[in-house]
């Protein structure tokens, strides 16, 4: 008797199911516990909030400062993927197309900073770099290490998705008089619409989920925190340090702009990634 198709399936459905449950129930549980209160969040036998309610929303963004470290988020993270964009299509370019002597080893050498995990022992000579240039105590100093620092990952996807792009048309805008940045101006950089897309959101879910850095280049500045360093120090924050309600809100409004992103470019994410990966 034949195997039918759909009992092999029900192992790799129930396997896809679980990791569902697993990815979104920490999400579901912090939607949860931003309808209650710090009492019910840290007594309450119950999943559900009794009385559900708004007011920690409209609380954390009024008076806790929440509206400063979003903007702080927004305006940060729109500078970085912007430039993270531009450098990082603009160095697959080069790295595709260029001809230039030390390319392979130049290559290499940022190949090989992949396998290198120095964690925060960068800080300090990144800290020391902006104090330098009087960005220690602003979120310029963030958005800089984040633009101009190498990301080899967009590198790679960017190279993968430009070696894809057949070389005559190079060939043609040369004979009709084109130099090699304005070939990328004017007709490779309009054609990785794709790239652009899988570029920018992995620099956007990077620069806003990014704790370590910004929180040291506004130690001295609280201002200019951004909104996931704003809900961290919340904890330690005198008068909010069992305000767990305002937390989970702050982390709720924190996710959103995440997810509408994400699902927002998601088709165009997947075809820049596997473009990149399949053509490189």
């Amino acid at each position: 008797m034949k195997n039918k198709p759909w009992l092999t399936s029900v192992p790799l459905y129930l396997v896809l199911v679980l990791i569902a449950v697993l990815v979104i129930f920490p999400i579901f549980y912090v939607v949860v516990s931003s309808l209650k209160n710090t009492a019910s969040i840290l007594t309450s036998t119950s999943f559900f909030p009794q009385q559900a309610t708004l007011k920690n929303y409209e609380k954390a963004w009024n008076l806790s400062n929440f509206k400063v470290y979003t903007w702080n988020s927004i305006y940060m993270c729109t500078v970085i993927v912007i430039g993270t964009i531009v450098t990082s299509i603009t160095s697959g370019y080069v790295f595709s197309r260029g001809r230039f002597k030390g390319r392979k080893p130049l290559l290499a050498l940022i190949t090989f900073s992949m396998f290198i995990s120095a964690g925060s022992l960068y800080l300090y000579p990144q800290l020391n770099m902006a104090k330098a240039l009087h960005l220690n105590q602003s979120l310029w100093g963030v958005i800089i290490i984040y633009i101009f620092g190498i990301n080899v990952t967009n590198l790679y996807l960017a190279k993968g998705f430009i070696d894809g792009i057949p070389r005559e048309i190079d060939e043609a805008a040369r004979v009709d008089g084109c130099s090699f940045f304005r070939i990328f101006y004017n007709i490779i950089f309009p054609l990785t619409k794709p790239l652009i897309a899988t570029v920018g959101l992995l620099a956007f879910m990077n620069s806003w989920n990014d704790y370590l850095l910004p929180m040291v280049f506004t130690l001295g500045n609280p201002d200019k925190q951004p909104l996931v360093v704003g809900i961290v120090s919340m904890k330690s924050s005198g008068e909010s340090v069992t305000s767990w309600d305002l937390m989970m809100a702050g982390t709720v409004m924190a996710v959103i702009p995440m997810l509408v992103v994400f699902i927002t470019l998601n088709k165009y994410f997947v075809a820049g990634l596997t473009s990149g990966a399949v053509k490189g």
